[in-house]
C-alpha cells in the first residue's frame, strides 16, 4: 500500500527517477542525494510504513538481509574500509521523511564523518531501574 503524498513511495515505485542500485518487487535501493560519504544509499520499501514501529516483522528480516547483501557488494566495489547502517525513527532521532528507510553508509579513512554519541555514565541502580521498566509487566 502506497501513500500518494509520500516522496519516498514515489521514488521506491519508480514515479520519480533515482539512481537505483537494486530493485525487486518489494524494495528499491537508491543512492542518497545528500550523501554522508561516497556511495551512501537508502533501502526503501515499496509499501508505505512511516517508521520501524509500523514495519511488519517479516519485512524487518528482509531489510536486514538486503542490507547485508548490499553492504558486501558496496564494500567490494567501492573499497570502503567500514560501513554504517543507520535507521532513524521520529524527528528527535533525525528522521526527516516519514517513510521507513535504512541508510547504507560506506565509510572511508579520513571521510570526515562522525556518527557517534557521547557515552553516558549511569549508575548500576539506574541501569537496573531501566531494565525492570522494560522487562517487567
Amino acid at each position: 500500500m502506497k501513500d500518494e503524498a509520500c516522496i519516498f513511495c514515489k521514488i521506491a515505485n519508480g514515479e520519480i527517477p533515482s539512481k537505483t542500485l537494486y530493485e525487486d518487487e518489494k524494495y528499491r535501493v537508491i543512492l542518497d542525494l545528500g550523501p554522508a560519504a561516497r556511495g551512501h544509499a537508502l533501502i526503501l520499501p515499496k509499501d508505505h510504513y512511516a517508521n520501524l514501529y509500523e514495519l511488519p516483522d517479516e519485512a524487518c528480516g528482509e531489510v536486514m538481509m538486503l542490507a547485508k547483501k548490499m553492504a558486501v557488494r558496496m564494500t567490494e566495489k567501492l573499497g570502503c574500509s567500514g560501513f554504517n547502517l543507520v535507521q532513524n525513527n521520529g524527528e528527535c532521532a533525525g528522521q526527516t521523511v516519514n517513510h521507513f528507510h535504512l541508510h547504507l553508509i560506506p565509510r572511508y579513512e579520513d571521510d570526515n564523518q562522525n556518527i557517534n554519541w557521547v557515552p553516558g555514565k549511569p549508575e548500576q541502580e539506574e541501569l537496573e531501574e531501566i531494565r525492570k521498566l522494560i522487562c517487567e509487566d
